[in-house]
């Protein structure tokens, strides 16, 4: 059915009242800079818990550098991934499967947030069975994030259409009976998939969303809308303010210390994987999701805040954590959302990487550096190291602490 990689919700259940709803101008408001670094940097110096070491970031950025020049790192990674759905090239926007590769990637990144398990490392944690790869007939467990990259591939094969916004935002056609059906856990595993009804709220959301008369019923027309907006000449930051104009669960967004700050995660990674699902073969042909004179102007994204990649980055000793902070993440003790301590391990990660591709642009590295495929390779080494499959070898490194815990639909 798909290409294989290549060899109505009235009442969200999460918190919107820290959104100021009446600061979305869907017209006029646009950002000549990417709010999030000037937002990082702010929470970074109000928290003064995190710090960025200097000296780890240039070995690190050595250490990428030659990892990703050995590992032919690029945007077309994205399509070797085995669980990915691909597009057909060249692009053609009238082909099925385009229509149905972009609402994976939307539907994947509009519920891309808390895998975390309390049984992290225990057999019976949530997981979700499926092929190891499309195509193939092993059967593993998958978790974390790749639970649920494969529930909703299980569910395709076993004709669910559930990435369509037609139909997993009709509760008729898609009830909530369904929808735990689509996510159900392995047969070992005792535990749910978190914050479900969460998930299931933002699916009708996103999904009513979809389906109003400007976007047709699909992201492909939400996309064409975006174009149409900007006259073809949208780029990839424009896009990310179009989702949270848009999008209400995308709006990664509270106020600290009387300044509204930006992360916007979920908002990012949706552009970035868009961006590297359709990145072309020759990368001197236009990019067709931002075919403009900039195109997609990728480098003005951040990195993605989350749980995982904070992780790498102070096992590379990129960041420093105070003794306190060690502790708590070594007893698992939970962080809530919005407190000082989690705002600090968002923002810290946001600016190091931003000084990561800053030393690589300044050692007059050939790497097309970006944010973006920074942060790609380090979720890819992050997850590797944690299953054991890989070590960071050649440079110093600390001890790989557990990842810190908050629940939020936020990552």
């Amino acid at each position: 059915m798909f290409t294989t990689p290549d060899e109505t919700s009235t009442s969200p259940v999460f918190d919107e009242k820290h959104i100021e709803h009446s600061s979305f101008n869907l017209h006029s408001r646009m950002h000549a800079n990417n709010p999030v670094v000037s937002s990082a940097e702010f929470v970074l110096e109000q928290t003064n818990i995190v710090k960025i070491n200097a000296d780890g970031v240039k070995k690190a950025t050595q250490y990428i550098l030659q990892k990703v020049a050995s590992e032919s790192y690029t945007p077309r990674t994205w399509r070797t991934h085995p669980l990915h759905i691909c597009p057909p090239e060249p692009y053609d926007p009238d082909d099925v499967l385009t229509g149905a590769c972009l609402n994976w990637i939307f539907l994947i990144s509009s519920l891309n947030f808390s895998f975390w398990s309390e049984k992290e490392g225990q057999p019976d944690r949530y997981g979700v069975e499926w092929r190891t790869s499309w195509g193939s007939e092993t059967m593993t467990i998958h978790t974390g994030y790749w639970s649920l990259v494969a529930a909703l591939n299980r569910a395709l094969e076993e004709g669910i259409p559930i990435i369509d916004p037609r139909f997993y935002s009709s509760q008729t056609l898609c009830p909530d009976s369904l929808i735990a059906h689509v996510f159900r856990a392995a047969p070992q595993s005792t535990e749910t998939m978190p914050l479900f009804n969460e998930r299931l709220a933002i699916m009708r959301e996103v999904g009513a969303i979809l389906c109003n008369d400007d976007f047709g019923g699909s992201y492909l027309g939400f996309l064409e809308a975006f174009q149409r907006r900007h006259e073809n000449q949208g780029t990839a930051l424009d896009l990310v303010q179009f989702v949270t104009d848009s999008f209400p669960s995308f709006r990664d967004e509270r106020m600290f210390n009387g300044r509204r700050v930006h992360f916007w995660k979920r908002p990012q990674i949706l552009v970035a994987e868009t961006w590297a699902a359709f990145y072309p073969e020759n990368p001197y042909t236009p990019h067709p999701i931002f075919p403009g004179l900039s195109g997609a102007q990728i480098s003005a994204l951040t990195m993605f805040a989350d749980y995982r990649v904070p992780q790498i980055l102070h096992h590379l000793r990129i960041l420093a954590y105070p003794p306190s902070l060690e502790h708590k993440l070594r007893t698992g003790t939970y962080l809530e959302a919005g407190s000082r301590e989690e705002m600090s391990l968002r923002a810290a990660s946001i600016v190091a990487v931003e000084r990561v591709r800053s030393e690589m642009i300044s050692c007059g590295s050939d790497w097309d550096a970006s944010c973006v495929l920074i942060d790609f390779y380090l979720w890819d080494l992050a997850k590797k190291v944690q299953m054991g499959e890989e070590r960071a070898e050649g440079i110093e490194t600390d001890e790989v602490l557990p990842a810190h815990r908050t629940r939020s639909i936020w990552y």
